[in-house]
């Protein structure tokens, strides 16, 4: 009798843990249908994702939404929604995403962008952005005539001869023209070539004695400054030039798959 009683305690016992056991791998049973807990793992990376800390309410949130999407699934296919064609494309299309995204995840994995990568491209970014920076103003117009006039103007001075004022009335620049012809720091390789020639020529403090053409028209540039380019350092934009690379490496896969698939 003894034995009976024990082996039915151990029978329900092992039960209650199975049933346990089973309800830790569950999120919650919806109309007899068992929703699983790894339902929530893409909602709490996305939440993750966010910088803020994933709390408890943020959970219990999640989890309610997991079951109204079942409660409203299971309604779904009772009307026979999932056997139209509509819903047959757009599961097609969304089975084509998630592979998509796994290919281009793992292609990353297995493809990264290397430190030895980063720092080829800050080097990169210095050569191109380094040496001298200028403080310019220019004036454009459409004209050599006008051009030429301004400069004189510039040349006789006096109230309405201010290099700020005759580009505020006079610049077909609006952007720098509002501001007095004011360009800020800028690399002269950001100019055109003609512009960049000419204001690398300057002193500080002159504007230039002849009109400079370029595909814009006609500039009058004065240099008011210059000083050593300030550059960040590869650490404060390395996660930038990670992304930028990244993306570039993706891109390229890409292509290179376009280039080899055979299309008729």
């Amino acid at each position: 009798m003894k034995k009976l009683v024990f082996t039915a305690l151990a029978a329900a016992t092992f039960f209650s843990l199975a049933v346990t056991a089973a309800q830790a791998q569950n999120l919650a049973v919806v109309n007899g249908t068992a929703v699983p807990t790894t339902r929530m793992e893409p909602f709490l990376q996305q939440a993750a994702g966010t910088g803020k800390p994933v709390t408890d309410e943020i959970k219990a949130q999640i989890k309610d939404e997991i079951i109204t999407r079942e409660v409203f699934a299971q309604e779904a296919k009772k009307h026979g929604l999932d056997a139209t064609e509509n819903f047959k494309t757009q599961m097609e299309l969304a089975r084509q995403s998630i592979l998509i995204r796994e290919l281009l995840s793992e292609y990353q994995k297995t493809n990264p962008v290397t430190d030895a990568d980063i720092k080829a491209e800050y080097d990169m970014f210095v050569a191109n952005n380094g040496g001298k920076e200028y403080h310019a103003r220019h004036i454009l117009v459409a004209t050599e005539a006008e051009a030429k006039a301004i400069i004189a103007q510039l040349k006789k001075g006096g109230k309405d001869g201010k290099f700020d004022v005759i580009a505020k009335k006079s610049s077909k620049d609006a952007g720098s023209g509002a501001n007095g012809g004011d360009l800020d720091w800028a690399n002269p390789k950001s100019y055109v070539k003609e512009f960049s020639d000419a204001l690398i020529a300057l002193k500080k403090g002159q504007t230039t004695d002849t009109p400079v053409k370029t595909q814009f028209g006609f500039h009058v540039i004065r240099l008011d400054d210059e000083r050593d380019a300030k550059l960040p350092t590869m650490e404060e934009i390395k996660p930038q030039i990670a992304q930028k690379l990244g993306q570039g490496k993706v891109d390229a896969f890409r292509k290179e798959l376009l280039s080899k698939a055979k299309i008729e």
